[in-house]
């Protein structure tokens, strides 16, 4: 349960920052912008820069990539998690 309230959390400030940005009541410069949301967020949770990728590319008219983005990060990252679990295990 406490992944999920990080990766909450870490989607709604990403969310409310980007929205801010998008309806200009906030200026970051570009470096600003990528030390807060790959920096900050990105290392409370990185699943808060992928829900802001993924969002972007629905809101560019790209729902295929979306759907792409979100299947093949959920699949290579659960796989990534079994094949070091799997070698981990092994090497004990």
């Amino acid at each position: 349960m406490a992944t999920a309230i990080v990766n909450i959390s870490g989607c709604l400030i990403i969310g409310l920052l980007a929205g801010a940005l998008a309806a200009q009541r906030l200026e970051l410069s570009a470096p600003m912008r990528a030390f807060i949301f790959i920096g900050l967020l990105g290392g409370f949770t990185t699943f808060s820069s992928f829900g802001l990728d993924t969002l972007l590319l629905v809101q560019d008219g790209r729902p295929g990539a979306a759907a792409w983005n979100v299947a093949f990060q959920l699949v290579m990252s659960m796989a990534g998690v079994s094949v070091g679990y799997a070698a981990a295990v092994r090497t004990a």
